[in-house]
C-alpha cells in the first residue's frame, strides 16, 4: 500500500451539463479502485490498530489508565463509516483528472490483485506484536547485509517516497494531537501553538528512525513472495503519471483522516485529565 501509516471532506464534481452516465461514472470508477487496492480492509485493520493505540495512550496519560468510557470514546473516534466516508471523499477529490482507467488496469489484474492482497495481510499479520518485532529484525539484517531483494525494496520506497511522506503524516498527526490538548485545556499554560510546533519538531529524528525500521519491516514482510519480476512490474507502475497520483491521493486522504483521529484524541484525552484534576 503506497500510503502505509498515516492520512477534507469537501467533494465537488463540476458535471457541467453531462448526462446522467457520464456523472456516475467518475465515482464508479473511484469506488472499484477503492475496493481493489483493500482499502475497506485497510481502514478496519486501522481501527483495530487505533483501539491498541488507545490503550497504550490511556496508560501513559490518563490517571488510572484505560477505563470503559475511555475505551468508548475511543471506539466513537475511531468509527469505521465516519473513517471510510473521510478517506473515501478525499480520495474521490484528489482523483479528479487523473487516470484511473491505468490505476484499475494494474490493481484489478495480475500482479496488482495478489499485491494488494498480501499487503493487507501483512498489515494485519503487524498486529501481532511477535510478528511486527520478527519483521524489524528480519528487515535490520537484511538492510545490513544489503541483500538484492533489500536493494528493491529501497528502489519501491523511494519511487513512492514512503519514509519522507509517513513522517509528514506522523508529525502533522502529532501536531493535531498537541491542538487538541491544548483547545481542551489540559496543556500548561506555557504551552501554545508555537512551543507545540517546537516539541513535535524535536520529535522528527525519533520519527524517522521509527518510520525508516517499520515500512523496510512492512515492505520485506508484504513482498516477500513476490517474485523480482512482480517486484520490479510494481515498481515500474509506481513510477507513472498514474502511480504518482495514486500515491499522492492516498496520502492526502488517509492524513487528512489520520489529522481529525488525532486532534479527537487530543480532545479527549483533555477531557478525562481535566475530569479527573477537578
Amino acid at each position: 500500500m503506497h500510503h502505509l501509516i498515516a492520512p477534507i471532506i469537501a467533494l465537488i464534481f463540476a458535471f457541467a451539463g453531462q448526462p446522467f452516465l457520464a456523472q456516475a461514472a467518475p465515482s464508479d470508477k473511484t469506488d472499484a479502485l477503492f475496493a481493489a487496492l483493500g482499502l475497506p480492509q485497510v481502514l478496519d485493520i486501522m481501527r483495530t490498530e487505533g483501539m491498541a493505540y488507545g490503550d497504550s495512550l490511556a496508560d501513559e496519560m490518563i490517571p488510572g489508565g484505560a477505563t470503559p468510557r475511555w475505551a468508548a470514546a475511543v471506539s466513537e473516534i475511531y468509527d469505521m463509516e465516519m473513517m471510510t466516508q473521510e478517506v473515501r471523499a478525499a480520495f474521490d477529490e484528489e482523483l479528479q483528472g487523473d487516470d484511473i482507467d491505468a490505476m484499475l488496469a494494474f490493481f484489478a489484474s495480475e500482479p496488482g490483485r495478489t499485491i494488494v492482497t498480501l499487503e493487507v495481510s501483512a498489515r494485519r499479520a503487524l498486529l501481532d506484536d511477535a510478528v511486527d518485532q520478527a519483521s524489524k529484525e528480519n528487515a535490520a539484517i537484511a538492510m545490513h547485509d544489503v541483500t538484492p531483494r533489500y536493494l528493491l525494496i529501497a528502489r519501491f520506497v523511494d519511487v513512492n517516497d514512503l519514509v519522507e511522506t509517513n513522517v509528514v503524516g506522523a508529525l502533522n498527526a502529532n501536531y493535531a494531537f498537541y491542538m487538541g490538548m491544548l483547545d481542551g485545556g489540559a496543556m500548561p499554560d506555557t504551552m501554545t501553538a508555537d512551543t507545540a510546533l517546537m516539541d513535535v519538531w524535536a520529535q522528527e529524528a525519533e520519527i524517522r528512525s521509527s518510520t525508516t525500521a517499520w515500512v523496510f519491516a512492512f515492505c520485506l514482510l508484504a513482498y516477500q513472495p513476490l517474485s523480482d519480476a512482480d517486484l520490479q512490474a510494481y515498481i515500474a507502475f509506481s513510477e507513472t503519471e498514474a502511480g504518482q497520483d495514486l500515491n499522492n491521493a492516498l496520502f492526502v486522504a488517509f492524513d487528512g483522516m489520520f489529522n481529525d483521529v488525532s486532534r479527537a484524541l487530543g480532545l479527549a484525552s483533555a477531557r478525562f485529565i481535566v475530569s479527573q484534576e477537578l
